[in-house]
């Protein structure tokens, strides 16, 4: 009797594996899709300090529209850095954006979003 209950608790072993793994791991993997094509991306952005005040002009020469945005870093601790909005550079179009600090600039920057 305990032979024929260790039998069928092996064939019910393995009838569960059966049914737990997953249908096509015996067969080959599927060939992955190639990656798409990666297009050339941004505005180009010209930044101008001037004493307090930043300008940045760019240009964006693809066919698709780029959110440019100016951050600008003021040197003084107690003067407010600024993030300004985004605007759209549209295909073939030159944007300007501006800010300025109190007192001196340390650091400004575009960021590009599509």
């Amino acid at each position: 009797m305990v032979l024929r209950t260790r039998r069928y608790g092996l064939l019910l072993a393995g009838l569960s594996l059966l049914l737990v793994l997953p249908s096509g791991t015996a067969t080959a993997p599927a060939a992955a899709e190639p990656a798409p094509e990666k297009r050339p991306f941004g505005a180009t952005c010209r930044t101008e300090i001037e004493g307090s005040r930043v300008s940045a002009y760019c240009h964006n020469p693809y066919p698709e529209t780029d959110h440019v945005r100016l951050h600008i870093e003021c040197d003084r601790w107690w003067d407010i850095d600024s993030d300004a909005t985004a605007m759209s550079a549209e295909p073939a179009m030159t944007v300007h954006l501006s800010g300025r600090c109190w007192k001196e600039v340390g650091s400004a920057w575009v960021s590009h979003q599509p």
